[in-house]
């Protein structure tokens, strides 16, 4: 328990962003599995719609802090080789 006000305070926000960014995160890896099973389908038309709408989310992660920059290319490069190699 916090023994001040400001770390009551500091505690309260602390809980606050850690679901703020755990949904966040949940959401990116969601949309990596839906791109996962898109590609491991083989319907080519699905795994673009899904690629893109995981691209999206995870540039909004990167903007907002929430993931590495470094891991958001890492994500991406090896999505568009699998698309790659599906058609």
């Amino acid at each position: 328990m916090a023994n001040t006000k400001s770390a009551a305070k500091r505690a309260r926000q602390t809980l606050r962003r850690t679901a703020i960014n755990k949904r966040s995160l949940t959401a990116v890896k969601n949309q990596l599995k839906n791109v996962r099973d898109a590609i491991k389908g083989g319907s080519k038309d699905k795994a673009k719609a899904a690629a893109a709408s995981f691209f999206s989310t995870v540039d909004k992660a990167v903007k907002a802090g929430r993931l590495h920059s470094n891991a958001a290319s890492r994500h991406k490069s090896r999505l568009n080789t699998a698309l790659g190699k599906l058609a």
